[in-house]
């Protein structure tokens, strides 16, 4: 299982990216797709996540910012970032917990990152 994400860049404060993270494999099922970063010097933090069956988290700092959205036959999550701030910049990484490949269960598979960042 591979998780392939995309969409970072550099853009000014206020503006919008649209990270986009791809599972590869012949999966039958993801549990959890979501969000982490890890910004300089800090701990990887988890941004938001969406399970299968629809229970959503969003850390409070980009809460009303960002929006995490699946698609479940193109094992694809996304994440809108809209009103990006500097302290946003950071590595994203892309996260899948609970994927099951034929008879193989994966309990947690990373990303590579993506890095955003916002300049003011």
């Amino acid at each position: 299982v591979q998780l392939q994400a995309s969409g970072g860049g550099l853009v000014q404060a206020g503006e919008s990216l649209r990270l986009s993270c791809i599972a590869s494999g012949l999966i039958s099922s993801i549990r959890v797709m979501g969000w982490y970063r890890e910004a300089p010097g800090k701990r990887r933090e988890l941004v938001a996540s969406l399970s299968n069956d629809g229970r959503l988290y969003y850390a409070d700092s980009i809460k009303d910012r960002f929006t995490i959205s699946r698609d479940n036959a193109r094992k694809t999550v996304y994440l809108q970032m809209n009103s990006l701030k500097p302290e946003d910049t950071a590595v994203y990484y892309c996260n899948a917990e609970g994927v099951v490949r034929g008879s193989t269960y994966f309990p947690n598979t990373w990303g590579q990152g993506t890095q955003v960042t916002v300049s003011s």
